[in-house]
């Protein structure tokens, strides 16, 4: 089976996107699997675009182990700019499992997006018992065996837990991320960042993505993360979150409304066999 398909990134978090709109395909989970296989293709996540009456499209996302993820901040801006070039419109406005998303195109490969309101009680997050989502107790070790208590959990399009902590370069993702995801209290598994304020104005991170492992960067991560500096009182509501190759810039506005904006790479063509 030759397929046509799409290959993007957003600050090093890449995809591989599938245009359905015109002929449906169904993939199972072994040819996800396969497809995001960096031996194979590879990517952080597949994107599948459908065909959508009221809107420019409908977005599936899935993650590198198959499973179904509800958003994909950066894959959505992605997608945006992809579907821009279709008419040269410069807003568009594309289905998830989340909810409707709309995205401005703006100059120099930028794309502004509205990711909607966070969810912060304990059963929207979900997490398995009625627990402040502020401050959680997770117990996370550096990489010294020095113990960090903490966690603040937030739902925007999937569930995240953000540690802050004095240095992000004394844990190691690989480890902590795996072990977070998989805890018994997130009944759906989570996404983890550990986060380190440099000031009000700036976060890095770094970050853990269920079903996808360490990713170079997360969109819904860093709306996540701006929101629990903004919770904690460690950031304003406009905050910019650093990753490996970059940063995304998240605005909250007087809605409480999350607002991300960052840089998406040109479109690459590419065909699989599978």
């Amino acid at each position: 089976m030759d397929i046509k398909a799409y290959k993007m990134d957003g600050l090093g978090n890449d995809f591989i996107i599938i245009d359905q709109r015109t002929k449906n395909i169904e993939f199972s989970k072994k040819q996800i699997i396969k497809i995001c296989d960096r031996n194979f293709i590879g990517c952080d996540q597949l994107i599948i675009i459908k065909k959508n009456r009221e809107l420019d499209a409908g977005l599936e996302f899935y993650n590198s182990d198959g499973s179904v993820s509800g958003a994909c901040g950066n894959g959505t801006r992605c997608v945006a700019y992809l579907l821009s070039k279709e008419n040269n419109n410069k807003e568009i406005t594309v289905w998830t499992a989340s909810g409707i998303i709309k995205s401005n195109i703006l100059k120099d490969n930028l794309v502004k997006t509205q990711i909607g309101l966070p969810k912060v009680k304990w059963n929207e997050i979900p997490i398995s018992e009625n627990k402040n989502t502020k401050n959680l107790g997770i117990k996370i070790m550096d990489e010294n065996n020095n113990e960090h208590i903490g966690g603040t959990a937030i739902n925007v399009g999937n569930p995240h837990i953000i540690f802050f902590v004095k240095s992000i370069d004394n844990f190691n993702i690989k480890k902590v991320g795996p072990a977070i995801e998989n805890n018994k209290l997130f009944p759906e598994k989570c996404n983890v960042t550990i986060a380190e304020v440099i000031n009000q104005n700036l976060i890095k991170v770094k970050v853990w993505e269920r079903g996808a492992g360490q990713t170079k960067a997360c969109g819904t991560a860093a709306c996540a993360t701006a929101v629990a500096g903004n919770i904690n009182g460690l950031t304003k509501t406009s905050t910019d979150i650093e990753f490996e190759l970059g940063k995304l810039s998240i605005f909250l506005d007087e809605k409480n409304s999350i607002h991300m904006k960052g840089p998406v790479s040109e479109i690459k063509e590419i065909d699989i066999k599978l």
